[in-house]
This record gives C-alpha cells, structure tokens and sequence, in this order.
C-alpha cells in the first residue's frame, strides 16, 4: 500500500547519523517540496511498503536534521469514533426541506454515524488516549494487586482521572481524584496540592462564592499526556509486535515524537466558567460542520463552563430568522453564523456588531486564518465575523475514472468539457458531471462562480495581483456586470455542461450533486468540500479513497479560482451588554486551532485556518486539507466571485432565475444575460438616488 512520510528539514543541508535501511531504498522512493515557510521546506517522503521503519528523529532551527537512533518496524491501524450527528435541515435552496433533500440530508447521517464506529487519524486522539488510559489503569492494577509490597502512585492514578474526566466531558472534582488516588485521604489531599503547585492541574470556581472548584487539566499535563500516550503505544507494539493489518495500515509519520509536539493539543476549559443566564443561545445553519459542534455540544459545555443551546436552520431561513432577531429589542441569540456574501448587508443594516467595538481582535490571531475567508468577513475595512468555516467550491473528479480514460485533471473549461464528453455514459447508468442548477439561489451561485472562471466579477471591480480588488466596497461605488462577452462565455459553457449532465440536472442543488457523485454515477462534480464526507466517509463509495481536488477549471486567458464559501461567527449588535463579554469569550473558544482541529477529527472537512490544514493528524484525515491550503498560498482561494455587498442575494436570485430559464430553452443565452442585467440595474437605481 502507498504509505506517506512527512518532516521538516532545511532546504539546504541533510545529514544522517546512522544508514538509512535497505527497505527504504527499494520500492521507488520520492522526495518533492509540498510547502515553504521561513528558512525550511516541508518535504513530502512517499514509498510504496506494507510495513514501513520508524526513525526517532530530532530536528534543529539551523541546517540540518539529525537521525539519531536504531530503527524498529511498527504497525498501525485507523480506528475511533466519532459522535452521533443529530438530524438538521440541510436544504440550502428552499425555506422548507422537500422529501428528496430529507433523504440526502439522512443518508450523510448515515455516513457520518458509520464513520463514528471506526475512524482515528491520529495515534494522539481522544479514542487512543481514553484506550492506552484504560489499559495503563488496568495495569496498575495488576500490578499494585500482584505482590504486597507495591504502593499505588497517588499522581498517576489522579492525572489518569483527571485526563479521562476532561475527553469524556465529565466534572471531577477534588473528591473524586482523591478518590481515584487509592491512598489515604491525607496522603492523596498533599499529592493534589502538589499537582496543583506543580501546575499540572487548573481549579475552576463551580459556584458564585468560589468555594466549590472543578478541576481540569492544565494545558501542561494535557501535552505530556499526549506524548505519553504516544510512547506508550509504540513500546508496546515494538516490544510485543502488532497484528498484520493490511487492510487498514495506519500512515505513520517520520520523526512522529518532533511532529507531535507541532501537533495543535486539545481544547483546554477555560479558567472561569462563563457567567450567562440560562446559557449561551447560537443560531447556525444545519450543514455537517455545525452537527459537528452540536454533537461535541458536552465537550464544549465543560470548556466554557455553561449550556449551550444551538438552533439550525436552511440557508434561507437562517437569513430570515438572523433579520428578525435584528428586529427584537434584545437578541435571542449570543452568537450568529452568517454565509460569507450577507456581509455587507448585514453590517449595513446594523444586524452585526463590529468586532474591533467587542473584542481585541489580536486574540483571534487573524494572520492564522485564510486571507480569502478573513477578508471576507470585512466591511468598511471592520471584522464582523470570525470564520468558522472556509469551503472553498471546488471541482471533484475521479482519479480512476480519469486514468482509464487516459485524461488528465481537466485544469481548463475546454478540457473539462472533453473529460465530461468521454466519461459521460448514460446507457450505463453513469454521466460526465453535476453541478448546481435547481432554481433559485442554487444557479444564482453557479452563474456567479462560472462568470469567474472566465475572469467577469459580478461588479466592475479594479484588477489587482491575484484577483480583483474588494477593499472599498462599502463606498458603494459599483455597478453588476453581467451582460459582458465574458458572461456570454459562461453562459454558452454552462449550456454545454447541460449536455453532459444527468437528466434531473436543473433541479440538482447541493446535496443533490454529491449525493449521485458518492454513488458512482456521476464522473465529476462541482461541490463544496463541507460535502464530502458524503465519500471520504463512506468506505462503500466508488469515490471514496479516488477523488481528486481541483480549483475550478479556468476559461481561456483567466486564471484558475476556487471560489470561497462558508459561514462567519458574528455577535448580533442588540446583544444586551451583560451578555457580551461571555459571547466573546465563547467566539473564541468555537473558531480556535484547537476546536477546528476537533471539528475535522470529528468529521467536518471545512477549516479556516492555516494552523489546522498545516497540523499533522489534521493532514492524514483528508487530502482535502492539504490541497485547499496549496490553493490559498496560489492566491486560487477568492472570495470575489461572491462579493459580500448588501444586493448579492438578489443578484443571486436573479441570476438563478434568468439563467434557468436558458438551460430549459426559454430563451437564449444573450437574453437571458439582457434580462438579468436590466434587473440588476433596476436594484441599483435606487442607491444611485441616495
């Protein structure tokens, strides 16, 4: 099987203190740079071995690394779970779910509660730690029962409690780890207070006196834990060997000890529980990244310190629901997710708190985030959002499917056309490709993100290196470019995708693309990446393990885009100013490293930021991660084809209509261009006016 090896390792030097095996020279081995960052390059080892050697490496700031040990040959296996996803209204194009999208949304529950049973991607998660804790548990126990002169170690068993209790989201307090401690209550009381000096363990206050704490562990014990367990693990397996796994070979990578400790740790609680009244109230939409945070809902109550209550919606009946709060004296809501075109409106009709008047935004670490989803989350050069999470559209394709055909990834419109051509297949139950074309605000999405693909924003907007410029948008000094010989383009391209389509097409949406692409019966799909896991996690998928990522193929003398979607995390600005602090601290926690990094491992295949795509365990969940972070260092992640101003919704309404009325024959492409035009002018009249 193809096993991937990665490290950090100066562009300059490499020496190696000890010879590299022969297995390692045999197999055809390749070295290629996947990234830079200042002084180094992340090299990418791949070679073809079932059973692979492990180096413990080192690794220093300045020319070189060093490989300093023996080698022992381990196995490794993916196993885990994940929690079980609640159902969510996950229709993004009409108000009320319809029976064909209630069974898409089912069967990605499906999905996702299969994967819970038996996917890990990483020896350093929750499910490894909570079994090398039970196994450590059960082996003190034989040991401290098998002769009469051993004593129990009072910390071990404590830290033990203490890590178990924080990844099963249960309270423990002193007297529970004094319990667990299996000495005297004297004895256990001074090892506490040890621990606690020692800052190994954090005291939060449970009541308003402050004389009740909770305890937790400290972000100290949390990562030599983590390291721990990882030792734990390979001395075992290297001692006493491992089971042959061929069918589900762990990835392992080189110098995993130095990768681990790169590795983002885990959540760590809060040190004061937060102060809210009948706790915190968010408002999101039902996409299988938001199930994900509602089914960590206990996790994240035991961080924060409070309930969480979390209400979904479709994407047009969370706009609605977001502008009726907006309406109320005091927002129902602490916090509100927001897809990344409303911006504009929403900051111009007051419904979003500006978060430089909340919050130091330095807290955030903006630079972590994807330029593309932090900008888009501006207005007036101000934050109103914090990305909770960036899916940029990109195209899937088959790698199989392709190579059969002799086809190489289609990075150009007319070569996607022909890769559509060859492997569409309609007497075989199978066609060349799905995207968005139900309508309504489904095709309004695509005509906007095709119109890029030729290089036409849908406003006349300055051309700058890497894209075009959206910095002054809220001067409000533009007008909607449709009618343009690059939108006739788009349009006469999308009339030819038609012809490769599956026959229900014009009333596929977003779920109603993938789910086809999952089942083998489409070759290739336009699709958000929040989608698949309708296929990474679906091991019974013909796609699954042999789909592709691309950026949308470009048309001719334009440049490749994937264009940026997803939500933003706001504070509505009627919040009641007693509330706020806690909303802060709360938007925080949800749109940190730490908490993305949960979100993936718990299924979502979104993640604003670099830190997370850039983290290891991140890296072996999905190939999805590392290339969309490719693609925001190639400038290919923007979020103008979407520009945030206040009439994108009805732009992208009329376009969704227009447009359909073309591919059902009603009228030509240059009238439908004509007429999307003519109403887009009649939108902006009235702010020309003012």
């Amino acid at each position: 099987m193809r096993c991937e090896v990665s490290y950090w390792i100066s562009s300059r030097n490499l020496r190696v203190a000890c010879p590299i095996p022969k297995c390692l020279s045999r197999g055809g081995i390749i070295i290629r740079c996947i990234g830079r960052m200042t002084g180094s390059c992340w090299f990418r080892l791949i070679l073809n071995a079932r059973k692979i050697f492990i180096l413990d490496i080192s690794t220093s700031r300045m020319d070189a690394f060093w490989v300093q040990s023996a080698v022992h040959s381990e196995h490794f296996q993916r196993n885990g779970n994940m929690a079980n996803p609640d159902p969510s209204n996950l229709n993004k194009s009409a108000a009320r779910t319809s029976p064909k999208e209630k069974k898409a949304r089912n069967q990605l529950m499906n999905v996702m509660a299969a994967h819970m049973d038996r996917q890990t991607a990483s020896p350093l998660e929750k499910g490894e730690i909570l079994q090398i804790i039970s196994f450590l548990d059960d082996f003190s126990d034989e040991i401290d029962d098998s002769l009469d002169l051993f004593a129990p170690n009072p910390v071990f068993r404590m830290a033990m409690h203490l890590i178990r209790g924080h990844f099963e989201a249960k309270i423990v307090t002193p007297t529970s780890l004094i319990g667990a401690s299996r000495v005297p209550y004297a004895t256990a009381n001074r090892r506490l207070k040890e621990m606690i000096e020692a800052g190994l363990v954090d005291q939060r206050p449970r009541t308003k006196t402050g004389k009740s704490f909770s305890m937790h562990p400290s972000e100290k014990l949390l990562e030599d834990w983590i390291r721990l367990s990882g030792r734990v693990r390979r001395l075992a397996e290297s001692r006493f060997g491992a089971a042959d796994r061929a069918d589900d070979t762990r990835d392992y990578y080189f110098g995993g000890s130095y990768m681990a400790a790169q590795s983002i740790p885990p959540v760590q609680v809060l040190a004061e529980p937060l102060k809210v009244a009948g706790g915190l109230r968010v408002l999101v939409h039902g996409d299988p990244t938001f199930m994900v945070m509602e089914n960590l809902k206990r996790q994240f109550e035991q961080v924060v310190g409070t309930q969480i209550h979390q209400r979904a919606f479709s994407i047009d009946r969370l706009r609605e629901e977001a502008i009726r709060n907006c309406e109320r004296e005091n927002s129902r809501y602490d916090i509100i997710a927001i897809d990344l075109p409303w911006i504009g409106g929403f900051a111009e009709s007051g419904i979003l708190m500006p978060l430089d008047e909340a919050m130091d935004i330095a807290r955030l670490d903006p630079a972590d985030f994807h330029t593309a989803g932090w900008k888009g989350a501006h207005w007036g050069g101000r934050p109103y959002g914090v990305p909770a999470q960036t899916t940029p559209e990109l195209l899937f394709y088959r790698r199989d499917l392709l190579s059969e055909a002799g086809l190489e990834p289609p990075a150009t419109t007319d070569a996607l056309l022909d890769a559509a051509k060859a492997l569409h297949d309609p007497q075989h139950g199978r066609y060349g490709i799905a995207w968005n074309a139900a309508r309504g605000t489904a095709l309004g999405h695509t005509v906007l993100m095709t119109m890029a693909d030729f290089g036409q924003p849908i406003l006349d907007l300055p051309e700058i290196a890497g894209g075009f410029g959206t910095d002054h948008l809220a001067e409000r000094n533009y007008r909607f470019t449709i009618d343009t010989d690059a939108g006739l383009r788009a349009a006469e391209f999308m009339m030819e995708l038609l012809r490769y389509s599956p026959p229900e097409i014009l009333s596929m949406s977003w779920y109603e693309r993938v789910r086809p692409y999952a089942a083998g019966k489409i070759a290739m799909a336009y699709g958000y990446t929040l989608l698949a896991p309708y296929f990474e996690l679906d091991e019974t998928s013909p796609a699954h393990g042999q789909t592709g990522y691309l950026p949308h193929p470009a048309g001719p003398g334009a440049s490749p885009v994937a264009p940026v979607g997803g939500y933003v995390m706001g504070i509505p600005a009627n919040l009641p100013r007693e509330r706020l602090q806690a909303a802060v601290e709360a938007l925080i926690v949800f749109t940190s490293p730490q908490a993305q990094k949960m979100y993936v491992q718990n299924g979502s295949r979104t993640s604003p930021r670099y830190s997370v795509g850039a983290d290891p365990e991140v890296r072996r969940i999905s190939p999805i991660f590392e290339a969309v972070d490719g693609m925001s260092w190639r400038d290919e992640l923007q979020f103008w084809p979407r520009p945030p101003v206040p009439e994108i919704c009805d732009i992208i309404q009329i376009c969704g209509e227009e447009f359909h009325d073309m591919l059902r024959g009603i009228v030509s492409p240059r009238e439908a261009l004509r007429r999307a035009q003519d109403r887009a002018d009649a939108l902006s009249r009235p702010k020309r006016q003012m």
